[in-house]
């Protein structure tokens, strides 16, 4: 009994070195992302981005749905904009289909990402974005800000 006390002991040490010396490397499993198809960086430092992109993006949308605000910093559509790769007729691959930058990760996380069942997951060619609002739209939301903020004319 006291020898099996005694190898069950060692082996939890050497296990425990062991993890500790590879915890030291620095060695982190990480998704294969590919590289963003434009820009030189990303709007906030890779190891900001990884953890908190969702709140960038959730405070974004907050902006963009409550106060018009948009083409700010952390907009979806500037994600997509630099992160979508091309095939090889040069036309947009959804960002997330599979292996593509948004899906590669989410995928590695377990996490389910629902942004593209309502945003386009390529970029918007020409003057006309995804993210323009119709007329109509443009007019309610002002005038709902002028009832907010008198300040504001409709």
């Amino acid at each position: 009994m006291i020898e099996r006390r005694s190898n069950a002991g060692a082996f939890l040490a050497l296990f425990l070195i062991c993890t500790g010396v590879l915890a030291d490397e620095g060695s982190t499993l990480l998704p294969a992302i590919p590289s963003a198809a434009k820009g030189e960086a990303c709007v906030e430092p890779t190891d900001i981005i990884r953890r908190q992109h969702m709140q960038f993006l959730m405070h974004q949308r907050d902006e963009t749905v409550h106060g018009g605000i948009r083409g700010a910093k952390h907009s979806l559509v500037g994600c997509i904009d630099c992160h979508a790769q091309t095939d090889d007729r040069g036309a947009a691959i959804p960002v997330n289909a599979e292996g593509q930058f948004c899906e590669s990760c989410h995928r590695f996380a377990g996490v389910r990402m629902d942004c593209f069942e309502c945003h386009a997951a390529v970029p918007a060619r020409g003057e006309a974005r995804s993210s323009a609002l119709p007329a109509w739209m443009l007019s309610a939301r002002l005038a709902r800000a002028a009832v907010r903020s008198p300040e504001i004319e409709p």
